[in-house]
């Protein structure tokens, strides 16, 4: 789909974004995910880059902190679950899909999925919006090691469908603040497809 130069522009471009919006951390984030992505996905993927894309672009709405992904939603007009509204943090992943197409220009509707649902995955998933999925989860934006890792690349030995169900499964049990509608319907339809 995109050979490297056009990639590395991408790459030059969202440095660039982030770098003005003093988000230089979400950068190094999201080039260490759609690094990983892209190692995951050149197993079952056709076009790999896809998913290094969509990583690269999956955290650019960043430059909203939490207290404003609201209203800009609402500016935008996209559709809020109340369980965004309780905990705005999840709007990120939908305002990353807008940034994607008005400010990078990225219009294949496989990748502005794959941002989409990144945080929280959804039923009807594909296997570039899984990628994209667990590739986040694994190359976690906080300090340290996440404290799900070692179960979570045990079951990717198995698929990347049981890695995403190992996640899911454990922030459920683990104090998630709120389940969105979207994690829940994923979760349903992986435990039907691996058990």
């Amino acid at each position: 789909m995109m050979e490297n130069a056009k990639s590395g522009s991408l790459q030059k471009a969202v440095n660039h974004f982030l770098e003005q919006h003093q988000c230089i951390e979400t950068y190094n984030h999201c080039v260490s995910v759609g690094d990983y992505a892209y190692q995951l996905g050149e197993h079952i993927l056709n076009d790999p880059s896809k998913a290094r894309i969509a990583g690269l672009l999956h955290d650019v709405s960043a430059i909203y902190p939490d207290n404003q992904r609201i209203n800009v939603a609402n500016k935008l007009g996209i559709q809020l679950y109340k369980e965004e509204l309780e905990f705005p943090m999840i709007i990120h992943q939908k305002l990353s899909k807008q940034i994607a197409i008005s400010e990078f220009n990225i219009s294949d509707s496989e990748i502005l999925s794959a941002i989409e649902c990144h945080t929280t995955l959804r039923a009807g998933y594909s296997d570039l919006d899984l990628v994209v999925f667990v590739a986040d989860k694994i190359k976690w934006d906080q300090v340290g090691e996440p404290p799900y890792l070692e179960g979570l690349l045990k079951a990717l030995d198995q698929s990347l469908e049981h890695a995403a169900y190992y996640y899911i499964d454990f922030i459920l049990n683990n104090g998630i603040k709120v389940i969105h509608p979207w994690l829940w319907d994923a979760y349903l339809e992986i435990g039907d497809k691996i058990f």
